[in-house]
């Protein structure tokens, strides 16, 4: 198998000017989620009768905010470097890891911050936040709201509107559920062969989540419902920022992470990209439509999972059919890039078999 061309200083700066705007978004995310912790959102009527908002308000959690950081952050940054030399030491596993966490963490807790002070959700332990003056009731036909609270400390009023959904159970499901995806990548879970120990290595940063989820409710910061739905958000953009640079839990090459999605350079390429004909079988050398499976490591950066072909740029294939009135959407989501073909004209047509009747 050849060896991977070394890197040079032109493609060292292409692959960080790649990756710099990831990484900025990231960064601008994670300031957008600070940001908003001090803002005074929506905050919903209430009944004073409701006995769901009339739990005990616990001084001290049993996961404060400093130990969530640990829990969704800390942890699995340390955890996927030693996973990684143990497994395929890959600088660029290193960095798509923790791009794709910090990315995960930072989209998760910005989107829970906004539904937090637009939806306003009482906490299940808002009357002992608010303190309301003794014997007072609900307005005739209405309900009560903030501001008949005696609460002087507006920090501990102001969070009491912000239940839904849980950021504890969105935080940690989005960390450590990356950081189970990772694992599951690196020991094959779904080789199809089944091992009971990769499944409880791979699942137990879910089982983690779960206890910090549940520590929610025991302290009366939130309802079920904020639980369960903080962790399924959570657990999607783990599964999102994954799938962004890594291959499928099922492909072969899941311990891998994808190459990068910047071009080699034309003195690098050793072998000729090959083009499969899909209608008549022939090999074509130098398309760059459809490349084969080849997954050697001198097609990219050694280590690596070459990333499928995408349909182009976008302002190309923004404008394929423009002119062509056989061209229809159908043929478009059937065919694909690989069965339509650029005319002198700059429309597109589409390739059909040989073996179809046109109608």
């Amino acid at each position: 198998m050849p060896k991977a061309a070394p890197m040079t200083p032109i493609r060292r700066r292409k692959l960080i000017y790649s990756y710099a705007p990831d990484w900025a978004l990231t960064i601008v995310l994670a300031a957008f989620f600070f940001s908003l912790d001090k803002v005074d959102g929506y905050r919903r009527v209430f009944s004073l009768e409701d006995s769901s908002i009339r739990h005990p308000y616990a001084v001290h959690e049993r996961v404060p905010n400093v130990a969530l950081y640990f829990i969704c952050f800390v942890a699995p940054f340390l955890i996927m470097p030693i996973v990684n030399f143990i497994t395929v030491r890959s600088w660029w596993d290193f960095h798509n890891s923790s791009l794709g966490l910090i990315l995960g963490l930072s989209m998760t807790g910005s989107l829970t911050q906004i539904v937090k002070i637009t939806v306003g959700r009482p906490r299940p332990d808002l009357l002992d936040r608010c303190k309301p003056p003794p014997g007072l009731t609900d307005p005739p036909y209405g309900s009560t709201d903030w501001t008949v609270c005696t609460q002087t400390d507006n920090g501990i009023l102001r969070d009491g509107f912000r239940s839904f959904f849980s950021g504890h159970s969105s935080m940690s499901f989005a960390g450590l559920g990356f950081l189970a995806y990772y694992l599951a990548g690196k020991v094959h879970l779904f080789d199809n062969r089944g091992h009971a120990s990769k499944a409880w290595l791979a699942l137990s940063p879910f089982m983690a989540a779960s206890l910090v989820a549940i520590s929610r409710t025991m302290d009366y910061r939130h309802h079920w419902q904020d639980v369960l739905v903080g962790s399924l958000v959570g657990t999607f953009f783990a599964f999102f920022t994954y799938r962004q640079y890594y291959p499928p839990l099922s492909s072969e090459l899941s311990h891998r992470p994808y190459s990068p999605r910047i071009k080699r350079e034309d003195n690098d390429r050793a072998v000729l990209p090959t083009h499969i004909d899909q209608f008549n079988g022939q090999t074509n050398i130098g398309n760059r439509h459809q490349y084969s499976d080849s997954t050697d490591d001198h097609f990219e950066l050694a280590g690596t999972v070459p990333r499928p072909p995408g349909p182009g740029r976008l302002e190309n294939v923004w404008k394929q059919g423009a002119g062509s009135p056989d061209l229809s959407q159908e043929d478009v989501v059937a065919g694909g890039s690989a069965n339509i073909q650029s005319t002198s004209g700059g429309a597109f047509v589409p390739l059909r078999n040989p073996g179809t009747t046109m109608t």
